[in-house]
């Protein structure tokens, strides 16, 4: 037993002594678990098991404690405690951080979640700040503990379950705002009957806007790897023409476009995405699509629009969303009145 504890301590002191280990070991994980997920999908799951199991440790950190010093007579102090908190905060945050980081639209609000995503990955290796700044400050440190549960669910839940992205951002969503409960009960008084109600509305109105915002969370399981928008397509070979990205009105009426889309996802899984085309910002049609995980190119699929508004000059964009409105990917034409338009490739 006394071998065991000099191990403990022992590895926690070369932790300590090098913090940027678990980030490096985190980083470099999920950079193998993405690319696996392309070919040995077993291997990837296995990494996402060993997530879980460090996030099952968090949760239950304080009975755990307690059972080890009961049972192997080893007594972790709340430091100790405090710094596996931190290191599987940061496996979790560097091992989630390549897969959005690959699928993210820089151009769209994604930015937004991906950026948060490197700060606080940033800070969970920066110790002045973690441990000055943010653990002292219990609602901030529990709120920072939600959200990279949800960003590690978010990777894991669609390898392991192979659940859809829909039903990956709502598992994701719930846990995540269950385990925010202790921090949401510090802002209410400790008395009243009326506590629990009003927790209870609070809980139900912040899943609510954080899902009126789920167009900002990049699919992490999924990958837009080509698209294309064509006059002709190859059904035989499930190949498109050449790329174009500008049409003018007349040929666009009369011989309508095809959008061609090459989707990467883990094997096993099935989702249904749309085709989403959109005028000036203002959808205009949307076609539903069935794809399944497991080629390394990505599924292809396409979809023939032929019916378009009498007025169609302009800007367009087809997105490529998820069943839930996240966005996979996107191109961009125009449509000019004049006869010419330009092919890209």
């Amino acid at each position: 037993m006394s071998k065991l504890k000099s191990f403990v301590v022992g590895l926690i002191e070369l932790l300590k002594r090098y913090p940027g280990l678990m980030a490096m070991f985190g980083f470099a994980s999920g950079v193998a678990s993405y690319f696996l997920v392309e070919g040995r999908a077993a291997f990837a799951q296995l990494f996402a098991v060993l997530m879980l199991i460090g996030w099952i440790w968090l949760i239950l950190e304080n009975w755990l404690r307690a059972g080890i010093a009961r049972r192997f007579g080893i007594d972790i102090p709340p430091g100790g405690m405090r710094y596996a908190t931190q290191m599987v905060q940061q496996e979790s945050l560097f091992f989630a951080l390549p897969f959005f980081l690959v699928v993210t639209s820089w151009d769209h609000g994604q930015a937004v979640f991906t950026g948060l995503l490197v700060i606080c990955a940033l800070i969970s290796v920066i110790d002045p700040i973690y441990y000055r700044l943010l653990a002292p400050r219990r609602s901030l440190f529990v709120i920072f503990h939600a959200f990279a549960l949800f960003a590690v669910l978010l990777v894991v839940l669609p390898l392991i379950l192979q659940l859809t992205t829909a039903q990956s951002l709502q598992l994701a969503l719930v846990v995540a705002l269950l385990f925010s409960l202790p921090s949401l009960r510090e802002l209410l008084p400790t008395e009243g009957w009326w506590r629990l109600p009003l927790l209870i509305l609070m809980l139900i109105a912040l899943a609510a806007g954080l899902w009126q915002a789920r167009s900002w969370v990049p699919p992490a399981a999924l990958r837009l790897t080509d698209m294309t928008l064509s006059q002709q397509l190859d059904r035989g070979q499930r190949k498109p023409g050449a790329s174009l990205v500008q049409i003018d009105a007349a040929t666009l009426k009369r011989d309508g476009l095809y959008a061609w889309s090459a989707v990467s996802a883990p094997r096993g899984l099935r989702e249904k995405i749309s085709h989403v085309w959109m005028h000036e910002g203002v959808v205009v049609d949307s076609i539903t699509l069935d794809i399944k995980g497991g080629r390394k190119s990505g599924y292809r699929a396409w979809t023939h629009k032929l019916s378009f508004p009498a007025n169609v000059e302009g800007r367009w964009q087809v997105r490529v969303t998820t069943e839930s409105g996240q966005l996979i990917g996107l191109t961009r034409f125009t449509v000019v009145e004049a006869r010419a338009h330009t092919r890209g490739t």
